[in-house]
């Protein structure tokens, strides 16, 4: 039986905490309806009227490596792609369903090609698995709180049996934890109602997964949802904990702790728009500049950022994502060294922006300017090495200027005569203090 094992727990994080910024991807036949990866929900859709985009569904597009190359040229460490959604629909080759992309017009096994692209960019693998399924007859139907007939009579559940759907999910989880080589991430997505913790069987599925995947990344979604923190936050965490907490369209005011007050791994799953899967009619991105900032309000919380796209049905990320990405991408590579590594600063959040930290190394992220030399509250002189732009690596002085004479325990940065900050997002000042 599984007992929780905290160095093994941080040694399996290090990468995770190191990484800090990852991309999510949701895609499948819903990107056809391009309504939302909830249209069968949403509109009560029957299985038979969903089924002629199983039919129709042939990607033509669909090129992951230009995907990977996305994600890392944006700064991403590691990518996550929805394997099975709530569906049903398997983007591999799974040997328990004929509801799967080999079966497709399409004809391939879209996971295979996906883990193959993602490590040969260096990135850390990802995989999204659902713990629902509106496809499967013994999961049920009338009556649940989200399948597409709920309201239906003609779908009661006298004859389903949860034990062949549990035995179902189990085999396919093991397909994916067996047949794509070594998983940095296992993604699951739901629990709700009673659907929780051992309704899943969690405990033997995680003692599954752990057997064939020892060092793989699990969020805490076998107890939760996209709110709750799970057993890891109790202090008193079940075999089937989370390894991080997975809060939804929300960064958490203060990052996440525990019952004890320390520190909890949390991600914040973002989207660019207002849907997961692709939606056609949804042009409400969110500017690069704000998921930016984003980012490292999540890193200087001590938490990750998920950013996701949706892939329309010809498979290719929406032309209006590949634009945030490259003005993210552009931000990182002068500016990463405050991301990777870093998270809380343990000093207040100034008026200007955010800090982050990586050991003796303070990153002041400036959203704009002062009237007058920068004030650095939490540090002292004494402790200052040297001030100096990310990006360029160019000297910033300490002000010694009488205009702040009032204030001589407070460090001043003097940024020079001009107004307008180098980088209008985010100019990000790196302090280094004396070992």
């Amino acid at each position: 039986m599984y007992v929780f094992n905290r160095e093994a727990y941080e040694k399996r994080m290090e990468w995770y905490k190191d990484a800090r910024f990852g991309m999510f991807i949701h895609w499948g036949l819903y990107s056809i309806p391009a309504r939302g990866e909830w249209v069968r929900s949403t509109e009560e859709m029957p299985k038979e009227e969903y089924m002629k985009y199983f039919e129709e569904f042939n990607p033509t597009d669909y090129d992951p490596k230009q995907w990977a190359k996305a994600a890392k040229d944006a700064g991403m460490k590691y990518v996550v792609l929805t394997a099975k959604h709530h569906d049903g629909f398997c983007l591999y080759d799974s040997q328990y369903t004929d509801f799967k992309s080999t079966n497709t017009k399409c004809g391939r096994d879209l996971v295979a090609e996906f883990v193959e692209a993602v490590r040969a960019e260096g990135l850390k693998v990802g995989l999204y698995f659902t713990l629902l399924d509106w496809y499967h007859d013994d999961y049920p139907h009338y009556g649940d709180k989200i399948h597409p007939m709920r309201n239906n009579e003609n779908y009661k559940n006298d004859s389903r049996n949860f034990d062949n759907y549990l035995t179902y999910m189990h085999n396919q989880i093991r397909e994916i934890c067996t047949n794509y080589g070594k998983l940095d991430v296992l993604w699951f997505d739901f629990s709700y109602d009673d659907m929780r913790g051992e309704k899943w069987k969690a405990a033997e599925l995680i003692q599954m997964v752990r057997s064939l995947q020892p060092d793989v990344i699990i969020d805490n979604r076998l107890e939760v949802s996209g709110e709750g923190y799970g057993s890891l936050a109790s202090g008193n965490p079940t075999p089937y904990h989370g390894d991080f907490v997975s809060p939804e369209q929300m960064i958490p005011p203060n990052g996440i702790q525990d019952v004890n007050g320390n520190d909890i791994a949390w991600e914040a799953c973002v989207t660019m728009n207002n849907n997961w899967g692709f939606c056609a009619v949804d042009h409400y991105f969110k500017p690069a500049s704000m998921l930016i900032k984003k980012l490292v309000e999540c890193v200087s919380k001590g938490g990750n950022m998920l950013l996701n796209v949706g892939p329309d049905a010809r498979g290719r990320i929406p032309e209006k994502s590949m634009e945030i990405l490259s003005v993210i991408g552009k931000w990182m590579r002068d500016n990463s060294e405050s991301i990777y590594g870093c998270g809380k600063a343990g000093i207040d959040k100034p008026e200007f922006g955010r800090v982050t930290r990586n050991g003796n190394r303070l990153y002041f992220h400036l959203y704009e300017n002062s009237i007058g030399p920068v004030p650095l509250l939490g540090i002292k002189k004494e402790e200052v090495e040297a001030i100096r732009y990310l990006a360029t690596g160019a000297e910033v002085p300490v002000s010694t200027s009488w205009v702040h004479s009032d204030y001589p325990d407070i460090v001043f940065a003097d940024l020079g005569p001009d107004p307008i900050l180098p980088d209008e997002i985010d100019t990000v000042l790196e302090v280094v203090l004396k070992e």
